[in-house]
């Protein structure tokens, strides 16, 4: 059984930023990687990193302004209310459906289907 022996790169600071600068004066990551036999997905990013203008790498900036971020604690906050109030007008027509069930079980009626005649309609009628 014979050992595979694994090559290590390592690169000098000079080659490191020769690669830097052809990145930065308009060459891809993967061209160079192909053109110099770089090995590693992310070998030449951490070099611009390090040795170049860090800014020629994808990021997400986001500028907010106080007004803002006062205006979005705001918002949040009246979601949260809005949810509390739904939750609790939930729990209140819940509490009105099982009422409504009882009393139809209790005087053997069906108070949704009644609802509108009988006392409160002859009334109007007359």
């Amino acid at each position: 059984m014979t050992k595979q022996v694994q090559t290590v790169n390592r690169y000098s600071i000079g080659f490191k930023r020769q690669v830097v600068e052809e990145y930065e004066s308009g060459s891809s990551i993967s061209y160079l990687q192909k053109k110099y036999g770089i090995g590693g997905a992310t070998t030449v990013q951490k070099w611009v990193r390090h040795f170049g203008k860090d800014h020629l790498l994808n990021k997400i900036v986001r500028v907010e302004t106080m007004d803002e971020k006062n205006r979005l604690k705001q918002l949040e906050q009246e979601n949260k209310k809005l949810k509390e109030a739904l939750a609790d007008s939930i729990i209140a027509n819940k509490c009105l459906e099982t009422l409504i069930e009882v009393a139809n079980e209790e005087y053997r009626t069906d108070l949704k289907k009644n609802f509108g005649t009988g006392a409160l309609g002859k009334g109007k009628r007359g």
